[in-house]
């Protein structure tokens, strides 16, 4: 639902507010090479089509009419769900920021959180090394150091930052129809996705395997081999590319690979809205509005359902299937 929810926002953000934040609508796909990365997309499917999600399951003549440079060797097919697609977040963040901005939002840059006053249960201030602040609530979207900044609170939470990395090619004229994400695990990689920007660059990420965790956010020389002999692999096309930059991020993750979004129960005014992995733009604005109402004391029926499944305080006996 809360991503439902952001592609809605993202699809009518231009309609809305005016800005244009590269929204496509290209669709995305699961191309598979095995029986047993099929059986695993075939199952989730009778989930997602009974949650009523608009994904189909293409065989390989259907799948390459959309993607036609596709590796049509041993293809078995592909889940697609042609509502998805992704827009630029430089342009979304800074459209957000200012229209935040405009609404009497305040916000204090290059700042680091020192700790918190607790008092009567409550978070009293906020101490950086520039200030100090009160307020009625405070709320931890913290990314990566969402896990040190609750400790501040004296709250232990699931939610561990490691790396991924991600490389963007030269422009190019369009050749591909919708992102490609690769479940495949690997001895070197798994989760990788490549897609065509509309602005004709290529933007190639995976996680590395083993999973890098820590705060480390150097680039790394084996990145780039090992991302672009994936990338050849289901695309040969692509190895006519020229990649122009790589870097690396922090993707903070939990357990079972779903946010950690509400309030807690240890004290009356702090709230959270971390782990959200490699899905942090995807969920943003949704998780967003349900946290908007969460704090205001204006929630709707369907948060609810959201809350309870990103509650802080579930088991994590579920593994992420993707």
């Amino acid at each position: 639902m809360a991503c439902q929810r952001s592609i809605e926002i993202f699809a009518t953000w231009k309609e809305v507010y005016g800005d244009d934040i590269h929204w496509q609508a290209i669709g995305y796909s699961f191309p598979v090479y095995t029986a047993a990365y099929e059986r695993i997309l075939t199952d989730l499917l009778k989930i997602q089509q009974h949650l009523g999600l608009n994904i189909q399951w293409l065989g390989p003549a259907q799948y390459k009419a959309l993607n036609p440079e596709i590796n049509m060797e041993n293809l078995r097919g592909s889940t697609y769900s042609p509502g998805d697609g992704f827009a630029s977040p430089l342009l979304f963040i800074e459209s957000a920021y200012f229209k935040a901005v405009a609404c009497g939002a305040q916000f204090k840059f290059k700042e680091k959180l020192i700790g918190f006053t607790i008092a009567k249960n409550r978070i009293d201030t906020v101490k950086t090394d520039k200030g100090v602040y009160h307020s009625a609530n405070v709320l931890n979207a913290a990314g990566a150091q969402a896990g040190d900044v609750s400790e501040m609170a004296g709250i232990a939470i699931s939610v561990h930052p490691k790396s991924v990395e991600a490389a963007i090619t030269e422009p190019v004229k369009p050749f591909m129809g919708p992102v490609v994400a690769d479940i495949a695990n690997e001895p070197d990689a798994r989760n990788f996705t490549f897609y065509q920007t509309s602005t004709g660059q290529v933007l190639l990420s995976l996680d590395p395997n083993p999973a890098a965790w820590g705060l480390d956010s150097r680039a790394t020389s084996r990145f780039l081999p090992v991302v672009a002999q994936k990338a050849i692999r289901l695309m040969p096309i692509v190895a006519n590319l020229k990649v122009r930059r790589t870097w690396r991020g922090l993707s903070p993750t939990t357990p079972d690979g779903y946010p950690l979004v509400g309030k807690m129960k240890e004290l009356d005014n702090f709230y959270q809205a971390v782990g959200m992995g490699g899905q942090g733009f995807m969920l943003g604005p949704g998780i967003a509005e349900v946290v908007c109402r969460l704090v205001t004391g204006d929630e709707h029926p369907d948060d609810d359902i959201i809350l309870k499944s990103f509650t802080p305080y579930r088991n994590f006996e579920i593994e992420e299937t993707l």
